[in-house]
């Protein structure tokens, strides 16, 4: 785990994929300035190349001076879209290691969340800073929480598709159009006695039932401790209806599975955004009345 923050500690808000001005990220700096904390930000920020704040070279160039920047506590995603995989083999996380710092983010940031949870680290899944003025108090809160580390707990009303039980692991996951495009690389997500979280965002039905199919067919699901679905945003479908909606497809890809599921989990491209600590031990618990998320 990361060392925690304390007031005065500095957090750079930088850009791995999408571009993204200034402006934009005021409500954001105005947030972690609210918690007594210095932001500096990267040199991505305002950088524009087509759809990305800068080319491959110059987004890895970004993340690793602030990585091994000692001054610098935590690294917070300005954005998510698409460009993170496009760079994370060019980082050298030698420096890390000596001295890791919270990554926090969601969406394309998955890819550093995977990578840097093989590597033993622990990341934070959270709100970006894009997020801030959208973001629901509960969301911003559980965020400052974990920089400063408060102890963190979730209880979720009970889903109908919920599966009981309880089980104690390491949580990972994320986007799962993401996990999904790291199959078979370096970066892969390590699925083995773990506790999986996924959400996602404006797929094709289709497609999530495709990719949770992969999942099925090659193994990954048969080893998990448990399952936690976040918020499946804004799905597509085509003219001839794909017959069940996003959750739906999920249940019955994991109804054989003699583990518990969580269903509708605040986190993901949703307002309130909870922030999860991907890498950490949690104790998940599923019954009739709720669910519960204790972090170590």
């Amino acid at each position: 785990m990361p060392q925690h923050l304390k007031k005065g500690d500095t957090v750079a808000i930088l850009a791995t994929a999408r571009k993204i001005d200034a402006s934009t990220l005021q409500p954001g700096i105005k947030l972690l300035e609210s918690w007594g904390l210095k932001v500096i930000l990267g040199k991505t920020i305002g950088m524009d190349q087509n759809q990305l704040a800068g080319a491959d070279w110059q987004r890895a160039t970004d993340f690793q001076e602030m990585l091994d920047n000692p001054s610098v506590k935590a690294i917070w995603a300005a954005k998510g879209g698409y460009g993170t995989v496009k760079i994370v083999d060019r980082f050298d996380f030698s420096n890390f290691k000596k001295n890791p710092k919270w990554i926090i983010g969601f969406s394309d940031v998955t890819v550093l969340h995977s990578h840097m949870n093989r590597l033993g680290f622990q990341t934070l899944h959270a709100m970006m800073a894009i997020s801030a003025p959208s973001a629901t108090t509960a969301a911003k809160e559980s965020l400052r929480k974990v920089l400063f580390g408060e102890k963190l707990s979730y209880s979720v009303p009970h889903h109908e598709f919920n599966k009981l039980g309880q089980a104690k692991g390491e949580l990972v996951g994320g986007n799962l159009s993401v996990l999904y495009s790291i199959q078979g690389s370096v970066s892969e997500v390590d699925l083995k006695d773990k506790i999986l979280f996924l959400e996602d965002l404006d797929e094709y039905l289709y497609h999530i039932d495709r990719m949770m199919t992969n999942l099925k067919r090659n193994g990954s699901l048969k080893n998990l401790k448990g399952i936690i679905v976040g918020g499946m945003t804004s799905m597509n479908d085509n003219d001839i209806p794909w017959g069940k909606n996003a959750l739906e497809i999920i249940q019955e890809t994991v109804k054989e599975l003699h583990i518990p599921v969580a269903y509708n989990f605040p986190a993901g491209h949703i307002k309130d955004n909870r922030a999860l600590i991907l890498g950490g031990t949690i104790t998940f618990e599923v019954t009739e009345k709720e669910t519960k998320v204790i972090f170590e």
